[in-house]
């Protein structure tokens, strides 16, 4: 799943001081590779170059998938 601008996600990384907090996408960057990295912004700070495999979608993000794909 791939995530946009204004997303709310989760991050899943053991190395960073956020993990397993929910922030919001505020930027995505596509990688040489074509692969997007993130910028997720959180209440006291922001994780840069996350990539898709470390970010989950809160339910809010996936009911507003499901309501944009009726």
């Amino acid at each position: 799943m791939s995530f946009e601008k204004d997303d709310t996600v989760v991050l899943h990384d053991k190395h960073s001081e956020f993990d397993g907090q929910v922030g919001t996408v505020t930027q995505v960057m596509e990688t040489m590779f074509g692969d997007a990295t993130y910028t997720v912004s959180f209440d006291d700070g922001q994780e840069t170059g996350v990539p898709e495999d470390q970010l989950e979608a809160t339910d809010d993000a996936e009911a507003e998938a499901d309501a944009d794909d009726e």
